[in-house]
């Protein structure tokens, strides 16, 4: 299953994956040329049953499972115990995302793969990470939003909001791909191991930075405001007269006075002392959105956009999912699964003069017989 070539060819990935988190670290394990073993449960990673939009299969695992081999083991079954021990101590690497202390119960603590194989590079995914006063507390993707303050600055004055995608997990497996990629590095150098966690509420609170800052500076938090920057005036949507949603972003004077004079037809706002600096749009931000808001209302999108496009500024269409998978900028890739081949979006990072291939998505078990024959051991090794 894993890419004949890639930067990470050669690499043997063990992995005890489900949801979102981890399965995104490994998928870009995978398409790096890693061969990656998912280890699933005899139903399977229960992110294969979230829906069944992508030809009767989940879109989430169809996103995050290409170029990975799926066995089925019993892991409190002494023989398949048995059998992941021999693989895990052939792994270069080791991904997993139980429950807290799951893999401790079972024997696969860190000292213990350590012991068993000083080169592997273990990764573990957690909620709220190894110590402190949450460390046993479950966690998903909505509850770390809540947790870490992000739906707090997410939404509307009127209501806070979830982040329409499953960011806490897609950060937390950046940052385990990233990490797992320096030790790869360092191991080159050292001939060791590392054990490595990353934790999804450590992983938010890193991108809630800015908001902590100003909070702790102001001794306000910041307040939510849609569609709008909390910091920078005018950065906002506006409805046109054909009921499209059009958001522009100003970022610098030379900027303000091209949008005053283009697009607003006003070159003296420019310089009103109620708008003349960032800091007086930003007071004054409900007058300046009312005087935008007159303009763009009275004028189709296609002309504001023409507007915008000739004072150079900025803008956005506010698109649907549905808007999405017709743009015109969207790149594809098509991947293989057992239901027939599913278009989704291609990954972002694009090397020149290379076309990167991505292998399929397994079948429940697809690999049993060719996985256990592999790493097989007799009976006496197995005890």
């Amino acid at each position: 299953m894993a890419s004949p070539s890639g930067p990470l060819a050669g690499l043997l990935v063990i992995s005890l994956e489900q949801a979102v988190a981890a399965p995104y670290c490994t998928c870009k394990l995978a398409d790096a040329g890693a061969r990656v073993i998912k280890i699933e449960r005899e139903e399977g990673d229960f992110a294969r049953n979230y829906d069944g939009f992508a030809k009767g299969q989940s879109s989430y695992f169809v996103w995050l499972n290409r170029g990975k081999e799926s066995v089925v083991l019993d892991i409190k079954a002494k023989a398949d115990f048995a059998l992941l021990k021999s693989m895990l101590a052939e792994a270069d690497i080791f991904v997993q995302n139980l429950a807290p202390g799951a893999v401790e119960r079972l024997g696969l603590g860190a000292k213990e793969l350590a012991a068993l194989n000083p080169r592997l590079i273990q990764l573990n995914i957690s909620g709220f990470g190894q110590e402190g006063p949450y460390k046993d507390k479950k966690a998903y993707d909505l509850l770390v939003q809540a947790e870490s303050g992000l739906a707090s600055v997410t939404g509307t004055p009127e209501e806070a909001a979830r982040v329409g995608v499953s960011v806490c997990d897609v950060g937390t497996g950046m940052y385990a791909y990233a990490a797992i990629l320096e030790a790869v590095i360092e191991r080159r150098m050292t001939g060791k191991g590392a054990t490595i966690d990353v934790a999804m509420f450590d992983a938010m609170a890193d991108w809630m930075t800015v908001p902590l800052l100003q909070a702790e500076g102001s001794g306000r938090n910041p307040p939510r405001l849609g569609l709008r920057h909390p910091s920078i005036a005018p950065y906002g949507v506006f409805r046109c007269a054909d009921a499209k949603d059009v958001l522009i972003s100003i970022q610098n004077e030379r900027e303000w006075r091209a949008f005053c004079r283009e697009v607003l037809g006003e070159v003296d706002l420019a310089s009103d002392p109620q708008f003349a600096d960032p800091a007086a749009r930003m007071r004054n931000r409900a007058a300046l959105d009312a005087i935008i808001g007159v303009v763009f209302a009275g004028e189709d999108h296609e002309g504001i956009i023409a507007r915008l496009e000739k004072a150079g500024i900025a803008w956005a269409m506010v698109n649907s999912a549905l808007d999405l998978a017709a743009h015109p900028h969207l790149r594809r890739v098509e991947i293989d699964t057992p239901n027939g081949p599913v278009s989704m979006p291609a990954p972002p990072a694009r090397r020149r003069g290379e076309t990167r291939g991505y292998q399929s998505v397994p079948a429940i078990g697809e690999h049993d017989a060719a996985i256990r024959a592999e790493f097989a051991k007799s009976d006496t090794d197995a005890a």
